[in-house]
């Protein structure tokens, strides 16, 4: 799997926020843009960012409007996503990760939207942030909050926000670990997993006449 490598974070904007600009989309890093579904149905303005790969995350309520408008000129994916605080977001990441990363490292950029580019959208944004660019949550949220003024994820996906921090980490970390260690590792874990395997049959196995032990055996042979 290849990635982008990881780029310096360009400076924070200094132009002040308008209300109007929610309507827009705004550059996240080069190659990632974050917006509403308005700006994924301009065709010209599409063109005009060059954007060649659309994530469009919606709520199923929203599929009849929320959907490809160019599915001839864009590569796209879809993600029907319940926008409440009971859904799981960190499980569905994997997939529109890669397919950001697909975008920039072919050398295209990405539009990420949801209907309004509040919640939804920015909150699968705020994990890539997160991820890419090795930043604690808190970070990521400010960073991209600091591109789109307006983003205001629900509180459930922003424990999911804090939940996924430590478990990017850990991803990391073993992937850094030398060929060597983690093959010692897993080595490790299989002969605990065989020992552990051994006692419990060893527990349950019945016992009989078969398993008396050897001095037993001896002491009978002499007493004949």
């Amino acid at each position: 799997m290849s990635y982008v490598a990881q780029q310096d974070m360009p400076a924070l904007p200094g132009k002040e926020w308008r209300y109007e600009m929610r309507r827009e989309c705004q550059e996240i890093i080069p190659g990632l843009l974050l917006g509403p579904f308005q700006v994924s149905k301009d065709l010209d303005t599409l063109l005009s960012l060059g954007v060649t790969h659309i994530l469009c995350i919606r709520d199923p309520k929203e599929a009849f409007l929320v959907k490809e408008r160019f599915p001839d000129r864009f590569h796209y994916m879809v993600l029907d996503v319940v926008d409440n605080d009971e859904q799981n977001l960190i499980s569905l990441f994997n997939g529109p990760k890669q397919f950001i990363y697909d975008a920039i490292n072919n050398g295209g950029t990405a539009l990420v939207h949801c209907n309004g580019g509040i919640s939804l959208s920015p909150t699968f944004v705020i994990l890539f942030i997160m991820q890419h660019n090795s930043m604690s949550y808190t970070e990521a949220l400010h960073y991209v909050q600091n591109k789109r003024y307006c983003i205001s994820p629900n509180t459930g996906f922003m424990a999911q926000l804090k939940e996924y921090e430590p478990i990017y980490r850990a991803q990391k970390a073993i992937l850094a670990m030398p060929p060597q260690a983690g093959r010692t590792m897993s080595n490790r874990r299989k002969r605990d997993e065989d020992e552990d395997d051994e006692t419990e049959w060893n527990s349950r196995r019945p016992h009989g006449p078969m398993d008396k032990p050897e001095d037993d055996d001896q002491t009978m042979d002499v007493a004949a």
